[in-house]
């Protein structure tokens, strides 16, 4: 991809039957080194490893450090995390709720330029039954600090090791943030999103979602309007 913004803007959908291919998780402090942004692939494929993540491959791996791709799951993953006051919270609490539930750093540029618009989206839908969750793979002082300079106003949940194994719940066992996780109020993971967001996607999938929410559409209907939808939404980056 030539042009610098789009190494970090460009993203791909990972539909529930899509593909992941990546290394292991990493421990936390793994996490910290940076990460040249998300490269475009055609939608329902994941990107690359980044060539850091293919030192720590696994025993059995391919050469090109690729895994067997495992499915990302059909529902909700059921986890728990400490919120800012320190309280265990299970992502279960949100049940009834369509979520957006964003996996984020705060060492992670693209991750930071999409608080506003996660904080619009919580705002405008809210009233529909969605939440924005956040879920930072972080350190809890870093994390509390920025949250309170910036005054993020939607919920977060905030782990280590314990943060990535939820992000590896879904399939991402590489360090690749941000990436952002759509499910209906009945809690079936509709869209898989990694890269930053922007209003255009975000608008899309969420549309999908309501129509699902509402009974407008089927599952696989919404999956498959919103892998279209992202793609043409793609298309003139493309190249």
């Amino acid at each position: 991809m030539n042009a610098p913004g789009l190494r970090i803007a460009a993203v791909v959908l990972l539909v529930v039957l899509g593909i992941w291919a990546g290394a292991r998780v990493h421990l936390i402090r793994g996490l910290a080194q940076s990460h040249p942004g998300v490269v475009a692939v055609p939608a329902g494929i994941a990107s690359a490893p980044n060539p850091s993540d293919l030192a720590h491959a696994p025993e059995g791996a391919a050469p090109d450090g690729q895994l067997p791709p495992p499915k990302i799951p059909d529902r909700l993953p059921q986890f728990s995390l400490e919120d800012r006051a320190g309280k265990a919270t299970s992502i279960g609490s949100f049940d009834g709720k369509s979520l957006i539930i964003n996996f984020w750093a705060t060492w992670c540029a693209p991750c930071l330029r999409e608080v506003p618009l996660l904080e619009r989206l919580d705002a405008e839908w809210a009233g529909r039954g969605f939440s924005v969750v956040g879920i930072a793979v972080d350190h809890r002082d870093k994390v509390r600090e920025f949250a309170d300079r910036f005054k993020i106003g939607y919920p977060l949940l905030i782990g280590e090791q314990d943060a990535l194994e939820a992000a590896a719940a879904f399939g991402v066992e590489t360090p690749v943030f941000p990436f952002t996780v759509f499910t209906d109020r009945r809690g079936e993971v509709v869209a898989l999103f990694i890269g930053e967001l922007h209003q255009p996607q975000a608008d899309l999938i969420l549309s999908e979602v309501q129509s699902l929410n509402s009974g407008l559409v089927q599952l696989p209907a919404a999956r498959r309007a919103i892998e279209e939808g992202l793609r043409a939404l793609m298309a003139p980056h493309a190249g």
